[in-house]
């Protein structure tokens, strides 16, 4: 790399990467290395959307359930554990209210068994993994990100779109994504979760639309495709390859 380097610029998908590769890389010009974040088709991305009600009867999800959803794969990466065990303490005797898991992974069975051990088997739902799973994000009342290792977090930009609110971990680039209105949590804090949903669930209706809102936004400034281009061309370095 330090042999390419008047010639290379290097690109992280959040500022959290692009520091990493900083400090991985202190001899590289820090000017080189630059932060282009991901972005969705929005046009696109709510045209293939489907409605509340197809996605929880798709999901096995009633029409009067307060829905938490999950997206992702299996894994200790994402830490479902952590999730469970706040769903479990802050829905604890409150049937209306579901937990939808969508992924697959090598830790279904030691997850299945969490909700077991915790006794809330019968409110949470392990929907298995779905094609273009984004399509069904409406299904849910608050989305939960709950990762400890998130380079960026393009579900929390399905999310955004699906104008669905979001609970998030502090890692990686979600902060990024979700900005002041995100209800961010430390990673790995069952407590504070737990407290967040809490929270959320006794909110009023303005009080969602507020966070649904500022989010709609934030996706519209930062995370379109048209928003990330043309925050590319306006780097100072990226200005003299735009040909007119």
């Amino acid at each position: 790399v330090m042999r390419h380097a008047r010639r290379l610029t290097l690109v992280g998908v959040s500022n959290a990467i692009r520091d990493d590769a900083r400090r991985a890389l202190p001899k590289f010009p820090q000017e080189k290395i630059q932060t282009v974040y991901n972005r969705i088709n929005l046009e696109k991305i709510q045209k293939g959307q489907i409605s509340r009600e197809e996605s929880r009867q798709q999901f096995g999800l009633e029409k009067s359930d307060f829905v938490v959803g999950s997206v992702g794969r299996l894994h200790p990466d994402k830490d479902q554990k952590t999730l469970i065990a706040a769903f479990a303490a802050a829905f604890d005797q409150v049937p209306s209210v579901k937990l939808a898991i969508v992924g697959k992974g090598r830790l279904e069975k030691e997850l299945k068994r969490q909700v077991q051990e915790l006794g809330c088997a019968e409110r949470v739902v392990f929907v298995g993994k779905v094609p273009e799973a984004w399509r069904y994000f409406k299904a849910f009342d608050v989305f939960v990100l709950s990762s400890h290792f998130e380079p960026f977090g393009m579900v929390l930009l399905e999310a955004m779109a699906a104008e669905v609110p979001i609970i998030s971990s502090n890692c990686g680039g979600a902060p990024e994504v979700v900005g002041d209105q995100g209800l961010l949590f430390n990673v790995g804090d069952v407590s504070k979760l737990s407290s967040l949903l809490r929270e959320f669930y006794k909110s009023d209706i303005q009080y969602r639309q507020e966070i649904t809102a500022v989010l709609s936004r934030r996706l519209d400034k930062h995370f379109t495709d048209e928003a990330v281009r043309n925050d590319f061309w306006e780097k100072p370095l990226n200005k003299g390859l735009l040909i007119k």
